[in-house]
Order: structure tokens, then C-alpha cells, then sequence
């Protein structure tokens, strides 16, 4: 929930990102204290492969305390846990250690079919349960966003698409 994703300026601006924090605010309060936010910063350096991305996407070679990086303002005030990657992927070991003690890990949040898809892959592949919030999230596009979970319901039961009323056992 990133400032990059909501500012309707930014190259990586995700349409649909007020829908999604509309969400997660919904989802805040049923999970407490054992919400984590990610944030994807760039690396000091690329390497490999990321620096053909980043010269793609030069903009984005910012300090991980960039305003671009930060939270947006409604989600950085109650922000208990906020874990930083360099990767699409944030089933970093510190989530890992996080999310262990259910056993199941709830995804939400932008952008569909990019970090939240790597994300649930590599949790999945960990053998998390992975629940992915399809109303609680927003893709580049709404073509990518209905993509991404069209493959990431492929993965069930590893990872399965619900959505915010299924989940919070709410009819609205």
C-alpha cells in the first residue's frame, strides 16, 4: 500500500489502488496486531537480471526511505510491522517467521499480478496456506488484476481466491 501504487501520476500507478485500500482497511481490524505491510525499495545496487529492469524503470532507483517507497498516509500511522524487499516477492524469512504461527497466510494489497503473485507462489511452495483477497487488491490494470487471480485460483488448494465478504463471514 504504497505511495508509488496510489499516486495516479507514478508509472506504476495502480488503477483500481482506492478499491483495494478500501479493502484492507476492512481487513485491518479482523486481524490486529498480526497484520504486515511490505513495501518493494530498490536495491542499492541491481544485480543479474534487475538491471535491465531499472533501466527500464529508472525512476525507481530511490533510497528505501523515498517518499515513493513509504506507505501511504491512511495505512503508515497504524502500521505495527513493515517489512522492506528488493524482490516481488516478500515471503522473506522475517514474513515467514510472522506467518508461521497460523499457518496460513491472507495477501492483499497491489499489485496483483506482481508482488501479490510472488508472494503467494513462494508462500505456497513453503507450504503456507494462501488466501488471496481478490476485492482487497488491484493490478497494473483490470485485465492483469482478473489474470493474475484467474492463475493464481490454478494453484488450489495451496492457494485459494476469496473475497472480502467470504473471508470476514460478511453478506455485504
Amino acid at each position: 500500500m504504497q505511495r508509488v501504487f496510489a499516486d495516479p501520476d507514478s508509472p506504476w500507478a495502480a488503477p483500481r489502488f482506492a478499491e483495494a485500500a478500501a479493502g484492507v482497511r476492512r481487513l485491518l481490524p479482523a486481524f490486529g496486531d498480526r497484520v504486515t505491510f511490505t513495501r518493494f525499495v530498490a536495491p542499492d545496487k541491481p544485480e543479474g537480471a534487475w538491471r535491465a529492469y531499472y533501466e527500464q524503470w529508472p525512476f525507481a532507483l530511490q533510497p528505501p526511505d523515498a517518499r515513493l517507497w513509504r506507505l501511504t498516509d491512511e495505512f503508515a500511522a497504524g502500521a505495527l510491522h513493515v517489512l522492506d524487499a528488493t524482490t516481488f516477492g516478500k515471503w522473506t524469512p522475517e514474513l515467514a517467521r510472522r506467518a508461521t504461527s497460523e499457518g496460513r497466510l491472507v495477501l492483499a494489497g497491489v499489485s496483483t499480478d506482481c508482488c501479490v503473485l510472488s508472494t503467494a507462489l513462494a508462500a505456497a511452495d513453503a507450504g503456507m496456506e494462501v488466501l488471496v483477497v481478490a476485492d482487497a487488491c488491484a493490478g497494473a490494470d483490470d485485465d492483469s488484476h482478473a489474470k493474475a487471480l484467474q492463475v493464481l485460483d490454478l494453484y488450489r488448494p495451496l492457494i485459494r481466491v476469496t473475497t472480502l465478504a467470504e473471508l470476514l463471514k460478511d453478506p455485504a
